[in-house]
């Protein structure tokens, strides 16, 4: 089983100690109590210090791991190696109970002859002549980049007798960094593989919480996550609750499918909330993951096929958000056109010119035999145009509803295909006149002259009293909580006053609930439909392609609005 870890800075002995109660009472398994700052290593103060931190382990309520860490490793002390190594001496042979563990770097220990003789005279080995319980962690750590000799270093590591946990931790440089970690970790296997030792293996920072959420897969020593986010010991640590709640952690497990959301920046999206609690309410063995990949397309094309094509990864599909919507419905052109048949592309995804959902089929032996795109905005969206509009007269253009688009970007093209989809006639609106009418002239070129829709027009604010369209949906930005204008309504009071009394307005924004438009859309007396039910079926729709199963739609509703109602963490 991998264990789970919560790191403590001890600066305060009474402090450390409350800490690692709500740590045993949090869940976690045991803790790592760090000294650095605290342990001078100063002669005058060693053995008062050395007594502090010993109460400090006799007091621990589960099991601990003791670390020094040096300034040139990430950590805090600043003073001779031998002091060092003497507390860890003194710990573990002087005082009952002593640490389960002591982290050293290897850096450390492999410099002199004497400074390994002296840890090894501390810890449990194959010839400890000693009563010694502790064992030794050996570890390294690159906090800038993957350190160009990391197999060296594991070998090193694993060739060493004293060793009884093999750590590697370094600084993700993409996702791409985890996948060389969980191959390491799936060649070491828990013990069970090359060297028959134990492993940690952990990327660092923004891109490294893979590593972190899938170590039980793939039989990780342990991980780590902090109680608290201003108690990180190192970039890119989850907290505990995170861990437990949100990714399931104590149920992952080697079978575990992957899933995730691909973005930048992805650090805030709803859809790990809602997607990892309908997996649980299911009892789908899955986990899902925020995906960051940087925001060109070079990007997404050296990430996506290196994730789906990962013989231990076990990806069997994500959304995707900006700024890959289209970049996505790109690569898959791309990659069939060059031969690859195992991608598809469905109509709407294909009207959009972009996708947000990709579900990936595989063999028994998990290679991945279809890899399928769709949109779920636009589908979702046509959904919800059907529940709300009445439907004219077939094969009668003059009767279908009028949808009014505001906008002409990513979402409003995606609207625009929705809208069509169900027998709609469309009208955009949008501040750049040119945006919306090359918007329109590309879904009327679609149709080289057999065109089964209306044709897309282009209107005013002005205009569209007059229309008096059926549904009105905003694809811009106003309104957004942090966007340029949050205050600000893409239409004014006067114009939603006068559009039909059972016109409904739909909003795409979410961030807040109740935007501008929305409120001036219900003092008008309007339907209003706000940007979280969009949301939620989107995601349902994608739940239900990758699980085949019937979305907990309810749960998910409650889940996004209880989140929207909450101001937003800060890291």
């Amino acid at each position: 089983m991998t264990l789970l870890c919560v790191p403590i800075l001890f600066d305060d002995p009474a402090l450390a100690l409350n800490d690692a109660r709500e740590a045993r009472d949090r869940g976690a398994d045991l803790v790592e109590f760090r000294v650095d700052s605290f342990f001078t290593g100063l002669h005058d103060q060693f053995e008062a210090q050395v007594a502090s931190i010993a109460s400090l382990i006799e007091r621990s309520p589960i099991p601990c791991i003791l670390t020094c860490r040096p300034v040139l490793e990430g950590g805090q002390y600043d003073g001779p190696d031998d002091a060092r190594i003497s507390l860890f001496e003194h710990l573990s042979t002087r005082f009952n109970p002593t640490p389960q563990y002591i982290d050293i770097e290897l850096a450390t220990y492999a410099r002199s002859a004497n400074i390994k003789q002296k840890v090894n005279l501390a810890v449990d080995h194959p010839a400890q002549v000693r009563q010694v319980t502790t064992g030794l962690i050996l570890s390294a750590h690159d906090f800038h980049t993957r350190p160009p000799d990391l197999i060296r270093r594991i070998e090193n590591m694993i060739a060493e007798p004293a060793a009884a946990v093999v750590k590697v931790a370094y600084r993700a440089r993409s996702l791409r960094d985890n996948l060389e970690l969980l191959d390491i970790l799936a060649e070491v296997r828990g013990g069970k593989g090359v060297g028959g030792k134990p492993m940690i293996a952990l990327a660092m920072g923004p891109f490294g919480l893979m590593s972190r959420v899938l170590a039980p897969k793939f039989d990780a020593f342990l991980t780590f996550a902090s109680l608290r986010r201003n108690t990180a010991t190192a970039p890119g640590q989850p907290i505990i609750t995170e861990l437990l709640e949100t990714y399931r952690f104590r149920s992952i497990s080697s079978t575990t499918k992957v899933f995730g959301v691909i973005g930048y920046p992805v650090e805030h999206s709803l859809s790990p909330l809602i997607h990892n609690a309908g997996f649980d309410a299911i009892t789908f063995d899955a986990v899902y993951l925020p995906l960051p990949v940087p925001p060109e397309y070079e990007h997404l094309k050296a990430t996506l096929p290196a994730l789906i094509d990962h013989v231990h990864l076990d990806f069997h599909g994500c959304s995707v958000t900006m700024p890959h919507k289209e970049h996505l419905l790109r690569l898959a052109t791309e990659l069939f056109d060059e031969g690859d048949g195992r991608w598809s592309i469905d109509p709407l995804a294909r009207a959009c010119g972009s996708a947000n959902t990709l579900t990936i089929t595989r063999d028994p032996r998990g290679n991945a035999t279809r890899i399928a795109l769709s949109n779920t905005d636009a589908s979702a969206l046509a959904s919800i145009l059907r529940e709300h509009l009445s439907p004219g007269t077939p094969n009668d253009a003059d009767t279908q509803p009028l949808i009014a688009i505001l906008g002409a970007g990513g979402t409003a093209r995606a609207a625009v295909a929705a809208a069509l989809s169900v027998g709609g006639r469309v009208v955009i609106i949008n501040r750049t006149h040119d945006k919306a009418l090359a918007l329109a002239n590309d879904f009327n070129t679609q149709a080289n002259g057999t065109r089964k829709h209306a044709e897309v027009r282009v209107a005013t604010e002005h205009d569209l009293m007059n229309l008096k369209p059926a549904a009105v949906i905003n694809c811009t930005s106003l309104g957004m909580q942090g966007g340029p204008a949050p205050d600000a309504s893409p239409l004014n009071d006067t114009t939603l006053r006068n559009l039909p009394a059972s016109a409904v307005v739909l909003e795409c924004v979410y961030r807040p609930l109740n935007t501008p438009l929305l409120k001036a859309a219900l003092s008008a007396g309007l339907r209003i439909i706000d940007g979280a039910n969009l949301f939620i079926r989107q995601g349902a729709e994608q739940f239900e392609q990758w699980t085949s199963h019937p979305a907990p739609s309810r749960l998910f509703d409650r889940i996004v609005r209880e989140e929207l109602q909450t101001p937003t963490p800060q890291a």
